[in-house]
């Protein structure tokens, strides 16, 4: 290895350092940098107009109510807890008539773990989605009573129940909770209505709120912890046409002060997207501890004060993967099934800032290749032929020119020995020498540097692409997104490092590397400690900065090294035969 290349390779492991702390920032880590949030303009894809009044009032009753003090009963009657489910093919969601709520909502063509992931996961607290709340988020808590339960078609559950204010005459209304699914969609459409019993306003104003429903306390699927590679819980709010993340610090909240096209919570591979039909609303983030849970990630939407008698407030939620297929329908009305459009739901997908060319034409071809043989391990050795293929020309002039400087090796000992007090004088021959041979001694870097903008490409492609999800290769690949294992030892963890498994393909990557650098060793770097200590210690520094990489990476750049050492020995052998 001679000085060129091994500061083509420190340059190198700079680069891919620098590299993950850039991936870190474009998917965002498990510890948000502030408490609280705030948007700057409001959305340019806003909802129809507020609150469908379906009730004219009479002029005596549009004064503005004064806060609301009594405590809200429910009319008392007998009613049956049970729960009840809404079943599609893609979907399996739950519902408990105590509080009409969502207990759980399953995604059926997506596992965890032996089961479908689940986009609930209350914890031991018992919390589950769509709480309702009279008044704010920090008010009253929320509706814990039995509801009448009605199917009003295949698609659609009604959940409704009578209450009251103790202590005011005449203050009865109807609370409605209606859940509609679709076939092959991933979206629930919410609609609460209130209904007064009078001709008048609804008598419900907490500090100018009416009342909160809220989503969480955590979306799946389960996680032992969120180191923001491996997964992630994240707030996300799509504003003025840019997807915004915000920020929440660990047990804290964050208030999100303006309009958005929609807002809510994501993970690696799967997300919570809100969309209210109504544009006066507020919203809360919340990463307060629930019991049961290593953390909480919930949000909740407050309705002001309404000013009528009757009011139905609609909300979709987008429940499901972060695969563009699915989030794109709901940007043109006639591809789903509720008519709606330019929800710009795909924008909560994850992209490189600076590589997202090269990363999406890698994913084209990963892709094409498994369509062909339908095993993504296969598919990226295809891939990392593929990129060989064209990168040879220049690979194959730099292993040339490394192969040519190894039989100068003589030759530039000599010159060495010779102008030893003279460097300068040394330096002028051997470039001479370069120059009549016709050799770059710069070329050796054109491997390693090549590798850099495709090694990260690739590292954000594994590391998000959703198909590679629990993508088994063979044996002990069982999953190319994530990091291979062969022995756990959890709870035990390396000191320092912090591991708990033992990974193969970091060894084979390392002994891979070896032999390719030995490969390219001259004899120059062979007599040269310090060289000799760089050639085998940069391949350990690697071992450590790629131990919990994607596995998939692993896999191409293993298979690229064979392929380089595969070139490198054809060129050598070749050299010695016409040596000969």
């Amino acid at each position: 290895m001679d000085k060129n290349t091994l500061l083509a390779v420190i340059l190198s492991v700079v680069i891919i350092t620098v590299g993950f702390m850039v991936q870190n920032i474009l998917w965002p880590k498990e510890e948000a940098a502030s408490q609280t949030a705030q948007t700057e303009a409001p959305s340019t894809t806003a909802a129809p107009p507020a609150g469908q009044i379906t009730q004219a009032l009479p002029a005596a009753d549009q004064a503005i109510q004064a806060p609301l003090t009594g405590m809200i009963v429910p009319v008392s009657e007998e009613i049956r807890d049970e729960t009840s489910a809404l079943e599609t093919d893609v979907l399996s969601a739950v519902f408990a008539s105590r509080g009409a709520v969502l207990k759980s909502l399953k995604l059926k063509e997506h596992n965890e773990e032996g089961d479908f992931v689940e986009m609930v996961n209350g914890g031991s607290s018992g919390e589950a989605a769509f709480e309702f709340a009279f008044g704010g988020p920090d008010g009253i808590p929320p509706v814990d009573t039995v509801f009448h339960v009605r199917r009003r078609d295949a698609n659609t559950l009604e959940f409704f129940r009578d209450f009251e204010i103790a202590g005011y005459e005449n203050s009865s209304f109807r609370l409605t909770k209606s859940f509609t699914v679709r076939p092959g969609e991933y979206l629930l459409q919410v609609e609460i209505t209130l209904e007064n019993s009078q001709n008048k306003y609804l008598p419900l104003n907490f500090n100018n709120i009416a009342y909160t429903l809220s989503y969480g306390p955590q979306i799946g699927p389960a996680f032992e912890k969120l180191d923001g590679r491996y997964d992630y819980r994240n707030f996300y709010a799509y504003i003025d046409g840019k997807r915004k993340d915000i920020p929440v610090d660990e047990g804290k909240t964050a208030e999100l002060e303006q309009r958005a096209g929609w807002f809510g919570v994501a993970g690696k591979y799967f997300a919570v997207l809100a969309a209210p039909v109504f544009s006066d609303y507020q919203v809360r983030f919340s990463s307060k501890p629930v019991e049961g849970l290593v953390r909480a990630s919930s949000f909740s939407i407050s309705r002001p004060v309404i000013r009528s008698a009757r009011n139905t407030d609609t909300y979709r939620f987008y429940i499901g993967p972060k695969v563009v297929d699915n989030l794109n329908i709901y940007n043109a009305a006639g591809e789903n099934a509720f008519g709606i459009k330019d929800m710009n739901f795909n924008e909560i997908m994850d992209s490189s800032f600076f590589l997202g060319w090269l990363e999406f034409l890698l994913k084209a071809l990963l892709q094409f290749f498994y369509s062909l043989v339908h095993n993504w391990g296969v598919a990226i050795i295809m891939v990392t032929i593929v990129v060989k293929i064209l990168t040879f020309p220049l690979t194959q002039k730099s292993f040339k020119s490394t192969s040519r400087m190894q039989s100068l090796g003589p030759k530039l000992e000599e010159l060495k020995k010779k102008y030893k007090d003279n460097p300068a004088k040394m330096n002028q021959e051997m470039a001479t020498i370069y120059k009549r041979e016709g050799i770059n001694p710069m070329s050796g870097c054109l491997p390693m540097l090549l590798q850099i903008p495709i090694f990260l490409a690739l590292y954000g492609l594994f590391n998000n692409h959703f198909d590679l999800r629990g993508a088994a290769f063979f044996g002990w690949i069982n999953d190319l997104s994530a990091p291979d294992s062969i022995l756990n030892f959890a709870p035990v963890t390396v000191p320092f490092l912090g591991w708990s498994d033992v990974r193969l393909l970091p060894i084979l990557f390392v002994a891979t590397q070896l032999i390719s650098s030995k490969m390219m060793q001259t004899p120059a770097s062979v007599s040269n400690t310090q060289m000799k200590m760089m050639t085998y210690g940069i391949p350990v520094v690697f071992f450590f900065v790629l131990y919990d990489v994607p596995s998939g990476l692993l896999v191409y750049w293993i298979v690229q090294n064979v392929l380089s050492v595969v070139q490198q020995f054809v060129i050598n052998r070749k050299r010695r035969l016409s040596q000969e």
